[in-house]
């Protein structure tokens, strides 16, 4: 199943990947309406938060050979 799904996602185009995006950014927003206190958590714990889940990617595009 996960061969199938990585030569289906080795189809998409730049334009596919921006449109998972944009569907992304406003599914976020849709939960931010229905639970408007997720917008009293700090900035430091989101900016902590999106380094962990940038991190695995990053070090496979950049580090490792």
């Amino acid at each position: 199943m996960i061969k199938y799904l990585n030569e289906r996602i080795k189809t998409l185009t730049v334009w596919d990947v921006a449109l998972v995006k944009w569907s992304v950014l406003f599914a976020t927003i849709i939960i931010v309406k229905l639970f408007p206190q997720l917008l009293s958590i700090n900035y430091p714990v989101l900016a902590v938060l999106m380094v962990i889940c940038m991190a695995k990617p990053i070090y496979k595009i950049w580090i490792k050979r």
